[in-house]
């Protein structure tokens, strides 16, 4: 039994709007495409919320504060073994001028019953649950080196 693989670790930040009941996406170009929440990869010697209140003033132009951990979404590759996990927070939070857009994509704030009823290939609707349900903790998928999309994903 494979005990030590590689593991990305990641974040994720929904930055909510209550009055609009919106959220802050970013229609992203480069890899992953499609409607996601900001967010990306730990740097070495950072933490995830670290991270996460970096990875927003990168994506969004917004200083957020008062991040609350929601969870994680764990991927496992069922190719390789590697993992792959991303640590979710959310806010409502923030302060600063949105920006329109990187060169990851068009950001914008788009409604949280809009997010719920979208397929994108990241899956960005099924991390909702996770997000949102103070319930849940944790959310586990598989995928392959070529789709995840063929995966049910479970929720804890």
């Amino acid at each position: 039994m494979l005990r030590s693989c590689d593991t990305e670790h990641t974040n994720m930040i929904m930055i909510y709007n209550r009055q609009k009941n919106a959220a802050v996406v970013i229609n992203r170009k480069i890899s992953w495409c499609g409607i996601s929440f900001p967010g990306g990869h730990l740097e070495p010697g950072e933490s995830a919320y670290e991270s996460a209140i970096r990875e927003a003033k990168e994506e969004t132009g917004l200083d957020v504060t008062d991040l609350k951990f929601c969870g994680i979404i764990h991927w496992h590759n069922v190719d390789s073994g590697c993992k792959y996990i991303v640590y979710l927070y959310k806010t409502e939070n923030y302060s600063g001028t949105l920006l329109e857009g990187t060169e990851e994509g068009d950001i914008f704030f788009m409604d949280l019953d809009e997010i719920r009823n979208r397929k994108e290939q990241n899956r960005i609707a099924e991390y909702l649950p996770v997000f949102l349900d103070d319930d849940i903790s944790e959310a586990f998928g598989k995928y392959t080196d070529d789709d995840d999309t063929g995966f049910d994903i479970k929720y804890y």
